[in-house]
């Protein structure tokens, strides 16, 4: 029989699976400075609680802290730049129904929009 001890440690690394620890990612051709001010524009903070972002305390939809550290993105999707971008731009045409509404948020403002996410790790 295995010590409880020996159990716990075997078992927590599975409780971290969902999260990354790198330092955050660069997303080429955003600018993170831009993409808070976008978040400000579209009134991302209305649903969304968001670090940084004044007034963004929103509890409609998750809330973005250390969102950079995350492995999933709407719950399916892995965290790329490249994912993230294409779901802020737009969230439809990956998740039909979902809650996340279409802005109109154009492919550079949602570049910007993951460049000021991924950099809140």
């Amino acid at each position: 029989m295995l010590p409880l001890t020996f159990v716990v440690l075997i078992a927590l690394p599975a409780c971290h699976t969902n999260t990354r620890t790198a330092a955050p990612r660069i997303v080429r051709g955003g600018s993170a400075d831009l993409g808070k001010q976008l978040i400000v524009k579209y009134g991302c903070g209305s649903c969304h609680e968001i670090p940084g972002v004044k007034g963004a305390r929103g509890l409609v939809g998750p809330p973005l802290i250390h969102f950079g550290r995350r492995g999933t993105i709407a719950g399916e999707l892995a965290n790329t730049p490249d994912n993230l971008t294409s779901w802020i731009h737009d969230p439809h045409a990956i998740e039909p129904g979902t809650d996340m509404p279409d802005l109109g948020v154009t492919t550079q403002e949602a570049r910007n929009i993951a460049a000021y996410l991924e950099s809140i790790g």
